[in-house]
């Protein structure tokens, strides 16, 4: 996410003072007639004014300068402060502009602008309509200057005052979450993502990865897991669902923690949105579901590593899963007779189990008959089962089916996985 620009945007909060036409003040000929509006400038900062703003206007700093320093010193009235104040800002910008196109990668030193900003904003003779961009130049003067509470203080009125800025509503959100309010942050950003939305734009991706990273930043775990499936689902490419589900509860010191056998269900989601990334997905996903008797799972998850060129053939892990899967299913017991067998036992264990097998193979429908069949035995993590049921359902298409089963889950971290399987489900494809 952008900072607030620096001296790009220099034309834009100049003054105007550069091309204001500066002549001596009308006065009222008798109590009759009405004085013009406008400045009044006293004779001899008119003379100085005059003198400057041409040299201004033509980048004589030289000139410039000390005709600056005489308005400023002869300066009496409030109108007379304002044109010192308004003829001081144009030329330090105007240097800095100048400092900034010769040498770009320089750096600048803004807080020349500080003095002469504050007294436009204080200035009783600053036009009404310029408040509101001299409050926001200031405010992005502060931002640069990581001095966030006060920019966040400057955004605010400027706004107040009616300043309109495509970048301002994300502006006060950066300055609100760089002064420690993450969650009043979030909460703007969320509001103007929705009104981007509303208006038909699609929101940069920067703005949820900010979200994403603020609140992490901050150990604001519901708040990250929720910016988390609000990025997969407007952005669900290979890599950001990796980077989601990484973090969710693959890494080391994840958001939810899970024991290995929890990570299953997270790699399976993985090969679900196509993002095992490299041969240490695969065969760490592979070497999981192995272990836990689901050699067919394995195998398949070898093979598709292998063909996508993720694994190397030569891969001597590869290779022995592949050998001990092989041997391990020719070993099995047909899974129809284990599926009578998980009909007459007494509770859903073995039931949930084999749905599991079938899970593996792919046979989404035995999958879901057999955990249907284990919550109605009972004497099962029933939160496990949901999980399972979840994404049998979700994987054969049925997304009402799969969304009650996802809902039923209570508890962490199975609750956290079945969110992000949901978020898959109602994710459009990348």
């Amino acid at each position: 996410m952008k900072t607030v620009s620096k001296l790009a945007l220099a034309a834009i909060f100049a003054t105007g003072v550069s091309g204001m036409a500066l002549s001596a003040p009308a006065y009222a000929k008798d109590k009759k007639e009405d004085v013009k509006p406008g400045l009044k400038l006293s004779p001899d900062v008119l003379k100085a004014a005059q003198g400057a703003q041409t040299a201004i206007a033509a980048k004589d700093f030289a000139t410039a300068e000390p005709a600056v320093v005489q308005v400023e010193t002869a300066a009496k009235t409030d109108d007379d402060k304002y044109i010192a104040a308004a003829m001081r800002y144009d030329l330090e910008q105007q240097k800095l502009a100048v400092s900034q196109a010769a040498n770009p990668n320089a750096p600048i030193n803004e807080t020349v602008l500080a003095k002469p900003l504050d007294a436009l904003i204080a200035s009783p003779s600053t036009p009404a309509a310029d408040r509101g961009r001299y409050n926001y130049r200031r405010g992005a003067l502060a931002f640069n200057g990581k001095q966030y509470p006060q920019a966040l203080q400057y955004f605010n009125k400027a706004k107040e005052l009616g300043y309109t800025d495509q970048n301002l509503a994300l502006q006060i959100v950066q300055a609100k979450m760089n002064s420690g309010d993450v969650a009043g942050g979030t909460a703007d950003l969320e509001a103007a993502i929705t009104a981007q939305s509303a208006g038909g734009q699609k929101p940069d991706e920067q703005l949820y990865r900010y979200a994403v990273a603020k609140s992490y930043a901050a150990k604001l775990k519901p708040e990250t897991l929720t910016w988390l499936k609000k990025w997969v689902s407007a952005y669900p490419t290979s890599k950001n669902w990796r980077d989601t589900i990484v973090l969710v509860g693959i890494q080391q010191n994840a958001l939810v923690p899970m024991d290995e056998t929890q990570k299953i269900d997270l790699f399976r989601l993985m090969r679900a949105t196509k993002s095992l990334a490299d041969q240490t997905d695969y065969l760490q996903y592979a070497d999981s579901v192995n272990r836990r008797g689901l050699p067919s799972e394995a195998q398949a998850v070898v093979k598709e590593g292998i063909a996508s060129g993720k694994i190397p053939a030569a891969n001597s892990m590869a290779k022995t899963l592949l050998t001990e899967t092989a041997t391990a299913i020719r070993g099995d017991s047909p899974i129809a007779t284990i599926e009578k067998r998980a009909g007459a036992a007494a509770n859903g264990k073995l039931a949930a189990s084999t749905g599991d097998v079938y899970l593996g193979q792919d046979n989404y429908a035995k999958a879901a008959t057999m955990y249907r069949l284990a919550l109605t035995k009972g004497g099962v993590a029933a939160d496990d089962v949901n999980l399972h049921l979840g994404i049998a359902l979700a994987k054969s298409g049925d997304k009402a089916g799969a969304a009650a089963a996802f809902g039923a889950i209570q508890a962490s971290p199975r609750k956290e996985t079945a969110d992000l399987w949901s978020t898959w489900m109602a994710a459009p494809v990348a």
